[in-house]
């Protein structure tokens, strides 16, 4: 063929390809949903994010939706502590007399010098512009979360439950449940402590009741799958689309869309963005089963065009980003939840779980049989006031005057086999009849879950490690491993010293049957970095400009490293008020 018509070819395809692009351009902004609901704002989760969202929302005369995707609402919060780091000055700082501001707290959430004893930064890598905002909006916060039925118990506030909360002021305080019912066992907290005790279901039962006295519309069951933009992946936010039992649903927001879906420590292929060691068999993540943190906001904001941001801060070792398990022997291992007979996801939850009061009474072992490490051992710390009892904003001192601890139990937990796979596999507490009177432990159902491979019992070691056959254990576990094991901590107990990993003075023998081996693998809890917002909770795509119309806040945003409810709490209120402020856009 001539040149000429080799060019006239390429041109005729190049003015195919480019009609073909326009008309599917014209055919996306010709093509509108079939919108099922529709209300001025939309908000995805019913969390410590989204309730904020929608109430402030409501409050400025916004029509409002709330979608949860499961069968009830609360989110991740309402299994929380209901620890509640609020400062700047607050009316309860006020009452006990304890000065602060919102310049005070911005300063000690941005202070680049101060880190764990294992030398990790809590603050350092914090987005300024965020924490500014979360600085001015704290007190106010507070006093809505008040106004909004939110009973905090009467005390100072102090340092329980805080992680990364400023090391200058103390500023956490507890939501009482009062007479609210525990999502833990369906029944109120005992009356004699309802109003000391702190728990989630103090913070998200109130705002619950509220929203729905100001007409908030909650459908449940609707999980969010697409958001919905006006030309594609340009051009402001017009809905979303959920999926309903199946069926497709469109929703409209005529102003905005705010996402308060919760993080992503649930979804496996997401959280190894992160850590590719935290594989499959990290399956007891915190908050499960009543919610899942499934990054379904963060990979819906993605799709169309939004940025991931501080992602330093999702594995730094600080805090409660990952944790030993608060008890063994179920699935679900989280320190500060239990579910009992009684509560609506008991059958989810399957096993209540064992505490362990004093880890002298249990020995931690591989997939194979290992110990690997001080069953002691700590968890990742975090700042807090006194940690530091010599704290000087700014100063490099603050990290000499600590005493270097390194904290290696998770990741010594996390180190694997050898084997050249990826995550730590299933962690096991071995322990004897002796441990379980020790600790009055009742090792039946529905305390641990033998069902289903979390909790195994036999008259000898040998036999023991035979049993454990189960979904995550990759390889069988070595008989002689295991008696080994055994036998050479029993040798440290009479020695007095642990030569392989330094355990304070061994306690007790492992030797009177039956034997034990419960799930002992530590819990995912925190996500500390997602979807990339500004000041006003709006997020940007990867040119740092403003998605029209899109909000978040919570676990689901990127660039704050503090742990828990204030951070939600804020960036929900954050959200609402100025996605109240968005002009009609359609």
């Amino acid at each position: 063929m001539k040149r000429r018509h080799l060019i006239k070819g390429a041109s005729t395809t190049l003015a195919g390809l480019f009609a073909a692009d326009s008309m599917a351009k014209n055919q996306t902004k010709l093509s509108s949903p079939h919108w099922i609901h529709t209300a001025d704002v939309v908000v995805i989760g019913s969390g410590a994010t989204g309730l904020p969202a929608a109430l402030k929302a409501r409050e400025a005369g916004c029509s409002v939706i709330v979608i949860e995707a499961e069968s009830h609402l609360g989110g991740h919060a309402i299994c929380s502590g209901g620890n509640l780091p609020l400062g700047g000055g607050t009316s309860y700082q006020k009452k006990w007399g304890i000065e602060d501001s919102p310049d005070q707290v911005f300063n000690d959430l941005t202070d680049w010098s101060v880190v764990s004893a294992n030398g990790f930064p809590d603050y350092r890598y914090n987005d300024r512009e965020v924490i500014r905002a979360f600085a001015d909006h704290c007190a106010p916060t507070f006093e809505f979360l008040l106004k909004h039925g939110v009973v905090v118990v009467d005390k100072a506030p102090d340092t329980r439950g805080g992680n990364s909360v400023g090391s200058s002021i103390p500023r956490e305080m507890h939501c009482a449940p009062m007479d609210w019912p525990l999502i833990q066992t369906g029944q109120p907290a005992d009356p004699k402590v309802r109003q000391s005790m702190s728990t989630g279901n103090g913070l998200m039962h109130p705002l619950i009741a509220s929203a729905k006295k100001l007409g908030i519309v909650f459908l449940t069951e609707h999980k969010m799958e697409k958001i919905i933009r006006k030309d594609g992946n340009s051009g402001a936010v017009l809905g979303i689309e959920a999926n309903h039992k199946g069926q497709k649903i469109h929703i409209k927001a005529k102003k905005a869309v705010i996402l308060g879906t919760g993080g992503s420590t649930s979804n496996v292929q997401f959280r190894r963005m992160f850590d590719p060691r935290l594989t499959e068999e990290y399956c007891g993540v915190a908050g499960t089963p009543w919610s899942y943190q499934d990054a379904s906001g963060e990979l819906a904001a993605m799709e169309i065009g939004a940025s991931l941001w501080g992602l330093f801060n999702n594995t730094g070792e600080f805090g409660s980003g990952i944790t030993k398990p608060g008890s063994i022997g179920g699935q679900f291992g989280y320190v500060n939840l239990r579910f009992y007979p009684g509560s609506e996801v008991f059958h989810k939850a399957h096993s209540i779980g064992l505490t362990v009061k004093d880890w002298q009474n249990v020995i931690t072992v591989n997939m194979i049989g290992q110990r690997f490490y001080d069953e002691t051992g700590p968890q990742y710390e975090s700042d807090n006031y006194g940690v530091n009892p010599n704290y000087k904003p700014g100063s490099y001192l603050n990290a000499k005057n600590l005493k270097w601890n390194p904290n290696n139990y998770l990741n010594a937990a996390m180190a694997g086999i050898g084997d050249g796979h990826n995550g730590g596999g299933p962690i096991w507490a071995i322990f004897d009849q002796a441990a379980v009177e020790r600790e009055k432990w009742d090792p039946i159902a529905p305390n641990v879950d033998a069902e289903r491979g979390f909790f195994f019992k036999a008259d000898t070691l040998l036999e023991l490690a035979q049993k454990i056959k189960m979904e995550h254990q990759r390889v069988p576990m070595p008989a002689e491993n295991l008696m080994k094991t055994v036998e050479r901590y029993n040798s440290f107990v009479d020695q007095g010293v642990d030569s392989d990993f330094g355990k304070p003075k061994p306690k007790y023998k492992i030797e009177k049957g039956p034997f034990y081996a419960a799930w002992a693998t530590p819990v995912l809890h925190d996500t500390r970095a997602g979807v990339r917002i500004n000041s006003k909770a709006q997020v940007c795509d990867m040119k740092g400009e403003v998605i029209e119309g899109l909000y978040c806040g919570g676990e689901s945003a990127g660039g704050f490293s503090m742990h828990g409810l204030a951070r939600a709490t804020t960036q929900g209120f954050i959200a609402g008020k100025y996605a109240a402020l968005e002009p009609q856009k359609h």
